[in-house]
């Protein structure tokens, strides 16, 4: 999920609008067209040629709306009716900085595999085995379309409207009628609110811990300058961010960093427990340190700041509440700001220093004291923060304890410094699909779902953080599922999920909306074929390269394949069944609501470089050029008192008396922390956990390049150049006997799994790392074949967001079959 995904949930009709846009390049135009990947010898800007198309050829724009982060244009080659093959953006220069090419990765470029693949969805389908067997039988759409009519309207008649669920899904994002998330965005959201609402969730699978955070912090969602802004940082620190691996193409932050980084120099130091791609020789310095104790280690670092007056006393005075005495709310205790935490003047009275952190961290004490009075010294520092170290056990006070190492040196709101945060972008503002307000006020924590199924009434405000409500007053008993796969394979624990969902009684029905059979397919009553963006059109939003956003108008290419329908059609005709159909579609099409948003985003932007609706289907793709990266927070460094922020003291809240509010009157168990300011405590299941004794090695998760979390999992090429594999270690391998290679077992108190061993260095000692999102497979026993890493993860939530601590797990790791070492 991007930046620009959060932005866009905040504003019903538009993704938030940035500063005002340099005008110019629509970045066609006169330019020269080139084919993607041509570097001509005489020319930096890489003007190259058009591939012109064969006579019995068309050549349709579409995209890749998949949740990398990126949203990447595809060129389809299509002949009789079959795409033959896909190329990407060839428009624009080759220049950083400039109305460059947005080239799609390589999973991109195989959305042809994904259309065409034997997994595909080709008919309504319904259950005739027990959920998860696989075993359905083929029915009409009507039959279909009856069957879950019938079953909405008994669940809301026998239960009401709460007992009705929209699974998180991010299958398909950033488009405007063909969007899986935000939940209250889609169409199925749509169809529910007038139809009476739905039990809602908040938060989501990526960044619950920090969106949760940045409220008590910021007073809501914040991310960062854009990642081209390092060029204007002397020094760059990435806290487990790998942009290489995660956002790896032209529209993700992969160009932006290489390129912002070389054009300064600026100072790379990357922070993560494996060596990773970002890193890659890039890097000045790769501080290895154990998973879950960032917190210690900027604490430390602030330590030193404080101690050698390296901090923005004037900064802090005017911008924080609660940094020390000075602005600390009365309603605070005596010492308890964030200075006095660091020195050791609080309750703990445990100074934090490097020598306090390194047993801790791992790292040094005397490599953490060179590490802080860089940050001292630099004038502008780039600090930058992934979510997957907020994907953890302490998520909560990690994201928040990075963010201060910003704020101490005084960066936020500046160009080359930032807030510390998961960097952001520039936006252009397009009109959404209008939504329809949720009469159901109740709202769980997304990873709270399947607790909502079996014990709904035990399930409260101050002990599952409801919110809308007090309690729960129904369970689920109706799930929506459209295109996600955490029903199974994205949720923790699968083996808990697994006997909550064979439970028929509990949950009634599930309706799967998808275009493969994916794990979670498996476990559908009814299973309704979607299209693929292929096969339909959209506009596609919220790619951002840089200092350029952009917006694709993905095409049809083909004509849906068997009976997939598109989401728009299926529902529109369930509406009718429902009753809602006039006020669904409001009497348009797909086609025709499309070129009502575009009208609409042509008049509120006055923007005189957008061309008319049809030559914008033609050209494809519409970029916009800014004359710098984007700057976080900008207006309120500028004037903190004209733009204040929406936190209650309208300052950033370094104490933040809600949380403090919370910690006193949440149900907690003991190894659980809320603090006001943000701490370091140890974890269930951390580096220190006893439970060691019987699973010795930490396990963290990691996004996998061969797949966009679990989409592009059953492309068979892609597999076979990326194979699923557990890092490990020498040190951990030579004693258990495991070479490169070598299929393991891997074991958790929660399950076991299959995989073959990478043993490499590049991952610390009594650490492992496996990739998220490989396709659950299992066999009689109940393991997995497959390296599906939420059999082995935990369903407990974090403390405050409730949300999945999936990177913080113990395991142990078997021989099971010597393979010989891979060259």
């Amino acid at each position: 999920m991007s930046v620009n995904d959060k932005q866009t949930n905040k504003n019903d009709a538009f993704a938030v609008t940035r500063r005002g846009f340099v005008k110019g390049s629509a970045a066609l135009g006169a330019l020269a067209t080139v084919t993607s990947g041509l570097t001509l010898p005489f020319s930096k800007k890489a003007l190259a040629i058009e591939t012109p198309a064969k006579p019995d050829e068309k050549i349709v724009w579409s995209a890749c709306t998949v949740n990398c982060g990126s949203r990447c244009p595809l060129r389809m080659h299509v002949v009789d009716g079959e795409i033959k093959w896909v190329e990407t953006d060839n428009t624009g220069l080759d220049e950083f900085n400039h109305s460059h090419q947005v080239r799609a990765c390589l999973r991109g470029r195989s959305m042809r595999r994904r259309v065409y693949n034997p997994d595909r969805l080709k008919y309504p389908l319904k259950r005739v085995g027990k959920r998860g067997e696989g075993k359905f039988k083929r029915i009409s759409w009507d039959e279909a379309l009856d069957t879950i009519a019938a079953s909405l309207d008994d669940t809301i008649k026998n239960y009401g409207n709460d007992a009705v669920y929209l699974n998180y899904g991010t299958g398909t994002l950033g488009g405007t009628v063909t969007k899986s998330w935000d939940p209250s965005s889609t169409l199925v959201a749509r169809l529910m609110n007038l139809k009476g609402g739905y039990l809602n969730h908040y938060g989501d699978y990526s960044a619950a811990a920090i969106e949760c955070m940045t409220d008590f912090f910021y007073g809501g969602w914040v991310a960062n300058n854009s990642m081209d802004d390092i060029q204007n940082a002397d020094l760059a620190i990435f806290f487990g961010n790998n942009p290489a691996e995660t956002r790896m193409s032209g529209g993700g932050q992969t160009h932006n960093y290489v390129e912002g980084q070389q054009k300064n120099r600026t100072r790379t130091i990357i922070i993560d427990p494996r060596y990773t791609d970002t890193a890659g020789g890039r890097e000045d310095q790769w501080v290895p340190l154990r998973h879950g104790t960032d917190a210690a280690l900027c604490a430390a670092i602030a330590h030193v700041l404080i101690t050698e007056d390296k901090v923005d006393q004037a900064f802090l005075d005017t911008y924080c509440v609660g940094y020390d005495a000075k602005t600390l709310p009365a309603s605070a205790p005596k010492n308890g700001s964030y200075k006095d935490y660091i020195l050791g003047n609080g309750n703990d009275k445990t100074p934090k220093t490097p020598e306090w952190a390194a047993p801790i961290t791992g790292v040094p004490a005397e490599d953490i004291i060179k590490l802080a009075r860089e940050i001292g010294n630099a004038k502008r520092i780039y600090i930058t923060q992934g979510w997957g170290l907020q994907r953890s056990a302490s998520g909560e006070q990690a994201c928040k304890a990075i963010g201060m190492l910003s704020l101490l040196r005084g960066q936020v709101g500046l160009q080359g410094g930032g807030t510390g945060l998961r960097e952001g972008d520039h936006g252009y503002p397009f009109q959404r699909f209008p939504k329809v307000p949720n009469p159901v006020k109740a709202s769980i924590p997304m990873f709270l779902w399947t607790d909502a199924i079996y014990r709904a009434h035990e399930m409260t405000d101050k002990t599952d953080g409801i919110r809308g409500v007090e309690r729960l007053q129904n369970p689920i008993k109706f799930i929506w599922n459209y295109a996600g796969n955490c029903l199974i394979n994205q949720h923790s624990d699968i083996n808990r999920t697994h006997k909550i969902l064979q439970d028929e009684k509990a949950c009634e029905m599930i309706v799967v909306i998808d275009n493969h059979m994916t794990s979670s397919a498996k476990y559908a009553d009814i299973v309704l074929p979607d299209c693929t963006t292929s096969e339909q059109s959209d506009f596609c939003m919220d790619g951002a390269a840089g200092s350029m956003p952009y917006f694709i108008f993905a095409s049809q290419a083909i004509k849906p394949r068997f009976e997939c329908r598109p989401i728009y059609d299926m529902l529109s005709d369930l509406a009718k069944r429902l009753g809602v159909e006039k006020e669904f579609t409001e009497g348009r099409t797909q086609e025709e609501w499309l070129q009502w948003m575009y009208a609409q985003t042509v008049k509120q932007n006055n923007d005189p470089d957008l061309p008319d609706y049809d030559t914008m289907r033609q050209q494809g793709i519409y970029k916009k050029q800014h004359d710098r990266p984007y700057v976080e927070l900008e207006d309120f460094r500028k004037d903190p008192i004209a733009n204040p922020l929406p936190s209650p003291s309208g300052k950033i809240e370094i104490y933040s008396e809600q949380l403090a509010e919370i910690a006193a009157t949440w149900e907690l168990d003991e190894d659980e922390h809320i603090t006001p300011i943000p701490e370091y405590h140890p974890t269930f299941d951390g580096w220190d956990s006893p439970k060691r004794k019987q699973f010795p090695l930490q396990m963290t998760g990691f996004h996998y390049k061969a797949r966009a979390h679990s989409t592009y999992g059953n492309v068979e090429l892609l597999k076979a150049a990326a194979p699923q594999e557990i890092w490990i270690n020498p040190m951990d391998a030579e004693p258990r006997g495991i070479k490169n290679g070598d299929l393991v077992q891997v074991e958790s108190e929660f399950g076991k799994l299959q995989v073959c061993a990478k043993v490499t260095p590049r991952i610390i000692p009594h650490t492992t790392a496996l990739g998220e999102g490989a396709w659950y497979a299992p066999n009689r026993e109940g393991t997995d074949m497959n390296g599906s890493i939420n059999v082995l993860t935990t369903a407990r939530p974090t403390p405050l967001a409730k949300a999945n601590p999936s990177h913080t797990n113990l395991v142990e790791i078997k021989l099971l079959k010597s393979m010989g070492v891979k060259a």
